[in-house]
């Protein structure tokens, strides 16, 4: 692998940690703001605490976003793909030469 690709590669990484953390940043904020909207006005709408919905739904799409970044631990991370990329690559390579 070239410099250049090196490169591009950790840049890509880079950016994909960022936009989950924006993400996640997102997440809170906005939820926040729906549980503060929810309690200020929880004596007009019957006591009813509806920001837990959002929260549940929006928080499952999160962790699937920080699964496909970060993996499920050392199990289907970046670097488990990495490993078995190059047993492939080696299986491959030692076919060909017999």
């Amino acid at each position: 692998m070239t410099e250049l690709e090196e490169y591009q590669k950790a840049k890509d990484r880079v950016q994909e940690v960022k936009g989950f953390y924006a993400h996640a940043t997102m997440f809170v904020l906005t939820n926040a703001a729906l549980a503060v909207l929810n309690m200020a006005t929880l004596t007009k709408n019957d006591g009813v605490i509806w920001f837990i919905w959002p929260l549940i739904g929006w928080g499952i799409g999160l962790a699937v976003h920080a699964i496909s970044v970060f993996g499920i631990g050392p199990f289907l991370g970046k670097d488990w793909e990495e490993r078995h990329i190059q047993r492939e690559l080696d299986r491959r390579h030692k076919e060909s030469q017999n």
